[in-house]
């Protein structure tokens, strides 16, 4: 098939289902919030909502905020990545959706005791995190910000702002690790783990989408 196959199968799961375009219409919302109210806290939401990969751009060396000649450059490039982070987003939601819709039930498997059964439904809902390869570069993403979380908290004298690279690389879910009401960075360290295996289970979904669509072209 033709390279330009795969984006084609991104772009038809970011917007041919409504879970998809609901949530492109709540990022287009937040872009318009955003420049209505520039500095109102729902400013950051275009960000938020399309973590974690607009998190990215935290590194780059320019962005809204530019000032001079290339400012707008800055502001265009910028707007271009947010756009790409919200598309694959919304395929991975796409892609979760068409596969709830496309799932059959089966009967429940009998002589079989729960536990096993219980085990055997969470290898297979887990599975998607750990069986392609985009996922499992984005787990060892997260490990990595755990590993420096973990040496900077317990190693280090000051270990400011080394929270960030966790909650950055499992965004957004994994800003709910703000609310938990301990401040163990043990728990913290396992709230944002949690978090980063949901992402990497949706990335594997969409893996498994692009893939499937490959293997079987629309005729």
């Amino acid at each position: 098939m033709p390279q330009t196959s795969r984006p084609r199968r991104l772009l038809a799961l970011a917007t041919d289902n409504w879970p998809a375009r609901a949530y492109l219409a709540a990022v287009g919302v937040s872009v318009a919030a955003m420049f209505v109210a520039p500095e109102s806290p729902v400013a950051a939401g275009p960000l938020i909502l399309t973590a974690p990969l607009s998190l990215l751009s935290v590194i780059l060396p320019f962005g809204p905020g530019t000032e001079g000649s290339l400012q707008a450059l800055a502001v265009g490039s910028w707007t271009v990545w947010l756009l790409l982070c919200a598309l694959v987003n919304a395929a991975v939601l796409g892609a979760l959706a068409k596969r709830s819709t496309t799932t059959t039930t089966t009967a429940p498997p009998t002589r079989t005791s729960t536990r096993t059964h219980a085990h055997a439904r969470l290898r297979t809902l887990l599975a998607p995190a750990v069986d392609n390869w985009p996922a499992r570069a984005y787990l060892a993403v997260v490990a990595a910000s755990l590993v420096f979380f973990l040496c900077a908290d317990f190693i280090l004298t000051d270990p400011t702002f080394a929270a960030i690279w966790p909650l950055m690389a499992t965004a957004p879910a994994g800003f709910l690790a703000f609310l938990l009401p301990t401040s163990s960075p043990l728990a913290f360290a396992a709230a944002t783990a949690l978090c980063g295996l949901a992402n990497a289970v949706l990335l594997g979904h969409l893996a498994h989408r692009l893939r499937a669509g490959e293997a079987h072209p629309a005729t």
